[in-house]
């Protein structure tokens, strides 16, 4: 909890690794995951860092990965799942490690090849049998030389070819898709001028296309001319509409013998393509038992070799910088120790701190507050060692967001909802914000009971305080009737025990009395949350040991958030507790809009001119609330003006007695005095033999421990105008801001009623008819389960999901915009550190 209220204390540390640990070492700190490393090679070109060709290895095995994915994906053949994470194999293992890639790929794409020329040869034999069956029958059927050529109408093939001779017919024959069949037969008309017979028959089966490999429907075509000059034009055409041309003799016999030989060697090729594909399934087996593991392998390697390119190496020693939790200094030491061990070398790795001029911000988060954490991050990440939201966005966040989405029916919705994701682990998109979603599940569920609001309807749990003393009669022939809170008789002066009374869901003035209750809890909590945002600012100047800021900035921002909004919300709860329906002058409850309106007019009326709830209702109110009035001004004013003059001041101070030293400086020198007046050198004397050195105390480890766990402040020289008119935007910001802000909080008021709203005209004009229909009681069940049916689909979609994200989106704003901008910042760097762990995810979410 305390990592996530402030960020955990980093250190800068430098790390000098021997070449022969080197790269066991960084393996060792990406399974720890828990260092961060700065790129010392910055200026260095990418491709001429020291491990290039490593890396180049290591992206030629990851190709190679994904040319066995593809091939166990097309082959619907599913890896082995891994039951342990490989640990990253010793870089002299990266050698055999390609050897074992290059020897699966060669199998693999020879295998491959070989059933490619086998299938394509399969196919065409298959192709050239079906053509040799279709044209025999069509011979048997008609004697090629009693065939009728159609003439084109100039007559040119009776004026120069005689048609008793036959030798002149020629065919062709072959294969063609389906598809470009009728392109094929105007292509032949248009270049023979008709002079050409045509015979097709679909093939009964697919086959596959010797271009693209798909499985396509195919026809066998046999094409009868006159001429072979004709023949070699009709054969250019079907070459063109890529026709898969085959030989056919026009002699039965040599048919027949043909065709026998075709299904000799089909039955044959059949046999060896049955091998092949028995030896691809056995290599791709292979390869899917280890492909998970040499995936991460190769991602690990790959990690460590980037991570040495950040490093600067010396001669054979590489100097590493980097940044790692204070609280994992004596984790990390022992990771560099057993890596020495395990690669035995004789001269240990060093780390040490060293100043720091910037820190990352870290906080160590779990499945529970991760999802809050990200919320605050997109906004910001917090300055190093900054007051987090997020802890308190934990409680916050799901908190307003069911004051919008109160309905308890509907939270327990989004709870089943959060439950099913956290048990199931599904539905990655929103599987990290379950918790959140269970947490905003809970509190609208309790939201909901105190608005007594369950799917539009109440619960009378502990009994309604309300008695009707109205007869049947009465209720019937008056439409309106009011009930006095005075009466004991109708009211029985004590509250509802658990939230809203029921009794207000009969009431025809329901929206009037919610709308009043929620237009002020949701001004209430507002404040609140503004007031918990100015209040960790002061934790946030505190911590930095910004005292001026406690003076010029806090105190007035303070007191100008109570002596406003702060009184408001007094006279609320003041007006709550008071003007009870008992007392006789609850008639005259005040009207606080209109008080508060004459607050900042410094206008108060008089019984006679005006109502007596828009009077003052205490003594000395006038006076009160004129005081903090002056008091508002007088603390903009204050923020506006006090910072700026008071760093001026102490900017003038110092100068004075920067030029003082100079002067000082100047007339010893003149009279020959080199005394200095602080010697660096004094600091590293050695004491004398037998002399013991001073003791280091605990005041001294502490200022050092703050020096390293702190970054350097680099000062800037002091600007008279823009630190005024800096000032001057914040106050501005910020008086603004809280009248904007506070009405800015009123989007609880008025989503919590379009959800009410809503929820009770889905109830009244689609469920609650089903119940009255003059209809038989079995055909009235029937319709009630019909008309249940769009009730939940419209309740699932406008109420739950669209309903339910526009309260989410504001929410999101309220803490970004009205919350944040109080105390947050929100400057700072993340803490990245070099983890496989991390570097797996991010490769799994894309």
């Amino acid at each position: 909890m305390g990592s996530l209220f402030r960020s955990q204390e980093m250190l800068l540390c430098q790390m000098y690794l021997q070449a022969d640990t080197a790269f066991t070492t960084i393996a060792q700190l990406g399974e720890l995951g828990i260092v961060q490393f700065k790129d010392l090679n910055a200026n260095v070109n990418a491709f001429q860092r020291h491990h290039v060709n490593e890396i180049r290895r290591c992206e030629e095995m990851e190709r190679q990965l994904k040319f066995f994915e593809k091939e166990l994906k097309s082959n619907d053949v599913e890896p082995v799942e891994l039951r342990v994470i490989p640990d990253v194999p010793p870089q002299k293992r990266m050698i055999d490690l390609e050897a074992q890639f290059e020897s699966s790929e060669t199998e693999l794409r020879e295998v491959n090849n070989n059933l490619e020329t086998l299938e394509k040869n399969f196919t065409e034999l298959t192709e050239l049998q079906c053509v040799l069956r279709e044209t025999d029958i069509f011979f048997q059927e008609t004697q090629i030389r009693d065939v009728q050529m159609p003439m084109a109408s100039t007559g040119a093939m009776e004026a120069n070819v005689s048609d008793s001779d036959p030798n002149l017919i020629r065919c062709l024959t072959g294969v063609i898709p389906l598809t470009k069949l009728m392109t094929f037969h105007r292509l032949l008309w248009n270049v023979s001028r008709g002079n050409f017979f045509l015979r097709h028959v679909e093939i009964p089966t697919l086959m596959r296309d010797l271009g693209s490999g798909d499985l396509v429907q195919k026809v066998v075509f046999l094409v009868v001319c006159y001429g072979e000059a004709l023949m070699k034009k009709l054969r250019k055409v079907a070459e063109g509409c890529h026709a898969t041309l085959y030989p056919c003799p026009q002699v039965k016999e040599e048919r027949q013998r043909m065709l026998d030989e075709v299904a000799v060697r089909l039955t044959d090729l059949r046999t060896v393509l049955e091998k092949s594909k028995e030896q691809r399934t056995r290599c791709l087996h292979n390869i899917s038992l280890h492909i998970l593991d040499w995936d991460i392998k190769v991602l690990k390697l790959k990690a460590c070799f980037q991570t040495l390119n950040l490093l600067h190496k010396e001669g054979t020693n590489y100097v590493a910088e980097c940044w790692l939790p204070y609280a994992e200094l004596a984790n990390v030491q022992t990771v560099l120790d057993r890596s020495s061990e395990l690669c035995g070398s004789q001269v240990p790795s060093i780390l040490h701190p060293i100043k720091p001029d910037f820190l990352p911000t870290y906080h160590r988060v779990n499945k529970f507050t991760r999802a809050f954490q990200v919320i605050i991050d997109a906004y910001g990440v917090a300055d190093y060692r900054e007051v987090n939201p997020a802890l308190f966005s934990i409680v916050t966040f799901p908190f307003l967001f069911s004051v919008m989405f109160g309905d308890a029916g509907h939270g327990l919705l989004l709870l089943l909802f959060s439950l099913f994701l956290i048990i199931f682990e599904i539905m990655n998109i929103i599987f990290s914000g379950r918790y959140l979603i269970l947490m905003m599940g809970l509190f609208s569920i309790y939201s909901g009971l105190i608005y007594n609001d369950v799917f539009s309807k109440s619960l009378n749990i502990f009994g309604s305080k309300w008695i009707v003393v109205y007869d049947d009669e009465t209720l019937h022939s008056q439409k309106e009737l009011m009930m006095n809170p005075s009466d004991i008789n109708v009211y029985k002066q004590v509250p509802y025990y658990f939230g809203v009374d029921p009794v207000w869901v009969m009431a025809d003035n329901k929206i009037t009395f919610t709308n009043s209750f929620k237009k002020k809890i949701s001004v209430i909590f507002g404040v609140g949350q503004m007031l918990l945002g100015v209040m960790l600012g002061l934790l946030n100047h505190m911590y930095f040991r910004h005292y001026l800021s406690i003076l010029t900035e806090f105190i007035p921002m303070l007191l100008f958030l109570l002596s406003i909004f702060g009184y408001l919300c007094a006279l609320v709860f003041a007006k709550w507790g008071v003007y009870l329906a008992i007392n006789d002058y609850y008639q005259c409850a005040p009207n606080i809009l209109i008080g508060f309106i004459n607050m900042f007019m410094f206008s108060y009326p008089t019984k006679e001119a005006t109502h007596c709830s828009n009077l003052t209702w205490y003594n000395g109110q006038q006076d009160v609330q004129s005081f903090l009035v002056i008091l508002a001004i007088l603390c903009a004013l204050w923020l506006l003006f006090s910072k700026p003059l008071f760093l001026y001041l102490r900017d003038k101070r110092l100068r004075g007695r920067q030029r003082l030293v100079e002067d000082t400086e100047n007339v010893n020198h003149h009279e020959g005095d080199h005394q200095p007046l602080y010697d660096p050198e004094a600091v590293n004397e050695v004491p004398a033999e037998g002399v013991a050195p001073a003791p280091i105390t605990s005041n001294a480890m502490s200022r050092s421990y703050y020096n390293l766990t702190a970054p350097v402040e680099h000062k800037e020289a002091f600007d008279f105008g823009d630190v005024f008119i800096h000032q001057a935007i914040h106050t501005i910001e910020f008086c603004l801001g809280c009248v904007s802000h506070t009405a800015s909080y009123l989007r609880l008021w008025a989503l919590s009623l379009a959800h009410a709203q809503l929820s009770e005209v889905l109830w009244s004009m689609v469920l609650h008819p089903a119940f009255h229909l003059s209809i038989p009681r079995g055909l009235s069940i029937i319709m009630t389960f019909v008309v249940f049916c769009p009730f939940a689909v419209l309740t699932v979609v406008i109420l739950l999901v669209m309903e339910g994200l526009s309260a989410f989106l504001h929410t999101l704003r309220l803490h970004w915009v009205e919350f944040n901008s109080k105390f947050y910042k929100g400057e700072g760097e993340p803490f990245e550190p070099f983890s496989f762990w991390e570097i797996m995810n991010r490769r799994d979410e894309f």
